[in-house]
């Protein structure tokens, strides 16, 4: 069966750091006077460079609590590289953005860890490729993760079922049902995303009609209600578009992907334990015994 890489208290503790560090980022703004003169394209840099190590610091404490090894960090560049080279061919284009929809389904798979740090690794990665690499690129590594964290903590992911007990009695999640879930998720992620991304442009933006622009210094609910009709009025139509998409490709593709994702951790068994036959001591070779039965390993 196959299993979630799982989140160890480590790995858990980085991913809290990390989370607690993007939301004071994107949010600071709305609580600076109008003295600051401050805005994020001065604090990208210093974003950047926390986010790194503390991306980094996941990885190294998944490592540690023995939920990731060499097989699913190769996974981990493997997806990476194909979220990147997909993301170009619908960029710019209507909001048509198909790596959202491998994000949610290998995210479901492998777990709400290794679901942030692929998604970030592959904003990073898309954006060396494309050349888009600014002062908004630690802000979409940090909302993709949280995208791609999102689809991995949905109910029924796994589920170890005991002998003759049914799947769906055991709390698991298969088949339409799931699609259908995925999909649902993804097109309100897909919003979430573009909503909190607008967040981080918008508070920098000058020149725009007062209904709509951000006033440093004035009251939160002021400036949401402004950030609001922000959204309403430039990324409805954008967001939209990057919804259906990851809809249809969810629906059409899903259940392909997600068995093959499956049937890849299910033979890397990367919750198998490794350790040592009997024949160790005795002048043979260690024999390697992967799993126990029935583990899939």
């Amino acid at each position: 069966m196959s299993r979630p890489v799982r989140i160890g208290p480590r790995a858990a503790v980085a991913l809290v750091l990390v989370t607690l560090i993007g939301i004071a980022a994107f949010g600071w703004p709305l609580l600076a006077d109008r003295q600051s003169g401050l805005a994020h394209s001065q604090d990208a840099p210093w974003l950047f460079a926390a986010l790194l190590p503390l991306l980094v610091a996941v990885v190294v404490a998944t490592v540690a609590d023995n939920g990731m090894d060499a097989k699913a960090v190769a996974m981990l560049g493997v997806l990476a590289a194909v979220g990147a080279a997909l993301r170009p061919l619908g960029a710019g284009t209507a909001g048509l953005e198909p790596m959202f929809f491998l994000m949610v389904l290998s995210a479901r798979v492998l777990g709400p860890g290794f679901g942030f740090v692929l998604g970030s690794v592959t904003m990073f990665a898309s954006a060396l490729l494309t050349g888009g690499v600014g002062p908004w690129m630690p802000f979409q590594m940090l909302a993709m993760g949280w995208f791609a964290l999102g689809a991995g903590l949905l109910p029924g992911a796994m589920g170890v079922p005991p002998a003759r007990a049914k799947p769906r009695a055991w709390g698991r999640i298969r088949g339409r049902a799931e699609l259908l879930m995925l999909a649902a998720y993804g097109f309100v992620g897909a919003f979430a995303y573009g909503t909190i991304m607008n967040l981080q442009g918008w508070v920098i933006l000058q020149g725009m009609d007062q209904g709509v622009s951000f006033h440093a210094g004035e009251p939160v609910a002021a400036n949401l209600v402004r950030f609001l009709a922000y959204c309403l009025a430039t990324s409805v139509g954008w967001d939209l578009g990057r919804a259906v998409l990851t809809v249809v490709l969810t629906l059409t593709l899903g259940a392909t992907l997600l068995k093959a994702l499956r049937r890849a951790t299910r033979k890397a068994a990367f919750d198998a334990p490794v350790a040592f036959g009997p024949g160790t001591g005795t002048g043979r070779a260690p024999v390697l015994e992967r799993g126990t039965k029935g583990d899939g390993g």
